[in-house]
């Protein structure tokens, strides 16, 4: 069974999936089909394959359509996938996509490999749109920290108007809440067609996106219940409520954000919690040091102990 395909009113949370490997590096499906169940458990409202924190940069194409398939079948239509296709050779990355959305997938995000300037960058879009099934909806990724390939406001809204099948914006510019508001302005004195805005970067500043326009976070932050709590509080009209949640887990949100040896705490949480058989990263990947192990565990403990008050 397949979710309906993404659209402009995606809302929620879709957290990027850890990719589960055994301490000798293979690929963990049955510890994926344990990961899938825990969030959805946590009631997230979509699920995101193959991102960059998801190592989907290790795998070979045949460990990629694996994962894609054992999540989908795992998930079976209950919240809709987007599964990551980025690849700088266009053909590789229609034939993933187009596998994807065979097995059920809602729809794909792709990251840029070139551009320029405004003009190249959406040159090199419109040749992905071209090269995909034209039924396919596209979550374009800004991650310039980590593509080398800024977006500005305007070549945003510029392709936005030239490809109706870009349903979403995985925001990641960092800082990039005031580009978040401009988006959301300039859009709607235009009259422009609103797409959904989803937020990354660990969502470090999820509340501030979430006031500037943002409709949900994904990313992969190991508590991810705390994600969903915060939407929902911020959609109900909670924002302070929201704040207030967000808070509690901030010290080990920010912690799990370290650049370069964020994925290695992630991992370590997601097995403390049961949801991974194994914190395995495949190398080349960080690992935690005896110290980073002592730290995580006050966080935690620090986290357990305000929970519960």
């Amino acid at each position: 069974m397949s979710a309906p395909r993404l659209d402009e009113t995606a809302r929620g949370v879709f957290p990027i999936s850890a990719t589960p490997f055994s301490p000798g590096g293979a690929l963990d499906l049955e510890s994926l089909d344990r990961l899938v169940d825990f969030y959805l458990e946590r009631r997230v409202h979509g699920l995101t394959l193959l991102g960059i924190m998801g190592e989907a940069s290790k795998l070979t194409p045949e460990e990629s359509r694996a994962v894609v398939r054992c999540a989908l079948a795992r998930v079976a239509g209950r919240v809709p996938v987007v599964v990551g296709v980025s690849n700088a050779d266009l053909r590789a990355l229609a034939e993933l996509a187009n596998d994807a959305m065979a097995a059920g997938a809602a729809g794909v995000m792709v990251a840029p490999t070139r551009g320029a300037d405004d003009d190249a960058l959406v040159d090199y879009v419109a040749s992905v749109f071209a090269a995909l099934d034209p039924a396919t909806p596209v979550v374009y990724q800004d991650y310039p920290q980590s593509t080398g390939v800024p977006l500005t406001v305007e070549a945003f809204h510029r392709m936005v108007d030239a490809f109706p099948r870009l349903v979403m914006l995985k925001h990641e510019d960092c800082p990039g809440l005031t580009k978040l508001g401009r988006i959301r302005a300039e859009a709607a004195r235009a009259g422009r067609r609103r797409v959904s805005v989803l937020v990354g970067n660990n969502a470090i500043y999820y509340p501030q996106e979430l006031a500037r326009g943002a409709d949900g976070a994904m990313t992969g932050f190991s508590y991810p219940e705390m994600l969903v709590e915060v939407y929902e509080r911020f959609a109900a009209g909670d924002a302070e409520g929201a704040e207030d949640v967000f808070d509690v887990y901030l010290p080990l949100l920010r912690y799990e954000a370290q650049p370069g040896a964020g994925l290695a705490v992630r991992k370590e949480l997601l097995f403390r919690r049961g949801a991974l058989a194994s914190p395995a990263v495949r190398a080349p990947g960080p690992t935690l040091t005896a110290e980073d192990h002592r730290e995580l565990d006050r966080l935690v403990a620090r986290l357990e102990r305000r929970l519960k008050s």
